[in-house]
C-alpha cells in the first residue's frame, strides 16, 4: 500500500532503540524506552498561508529527524509500525558527521 500524507503531515519510522543496557544487561521490549529519534518517510505537499500560498516543508525523505517524545500518532502500514506528525513537531534534522560516518 502507498501512503501520502497531507499538508504539512511528515511519515517516521523510528529508530532501533539499544536491547542491552551500557552494564550489558538485556532489555525487553516492553520495557525499552522509545527513541526520539527516526528516519523520514513520506512528507506532505506543505501547509498554505492566509493568501493561500503553499509553503513547502524543510523535512524530505531520507532525513533523520529528532522528534519530542509524545508527539505523533502510531499507526501500522503494510505491518511496518510508524509514526505521522505535523513537520511543527520535529525538532530538528540530524546530520553525521564524518566521523559517526566511518564508525557505521
Amino acid at each position: 500500500m502507498k501512503f501520502r500524507p497531507l499538508h504539512d503531515r511528515v511519515v517516521i519510522r523510528r529508530a532501533e532503540g539499544d536491547t542491552k543496557s551500557k552494564g550489558g544487561i538485556i532489555i525487553p521490549d516492553n520495557a525499552k524506552e522509545k527513541p526520539q529519534e527516526g528516519e523520514v518517510i513520506a512528507v506532505g505537499p506543505g501547509s498554505r498561508d492566509e493568501s493561500g500560498k503553499l509553503i513547502p516543508l524543510d523535512v524530505k525523505a531520507g532525513d533523520a529527524v529528532l522528534f519530542g517524545k509524545w508527539s505523533g500518532t502510531e499507526v501500522k502500514i503494510d505491518g511496518e509500525d510508524l509514526l505521522i506528525m505535523r513537520e511543527t513537531d520535529i525538532m530538528g534534522i540530524v546530520e553525521k558527521t564524518e566521523a559517526a560516518k566511518k564508525a557505521a
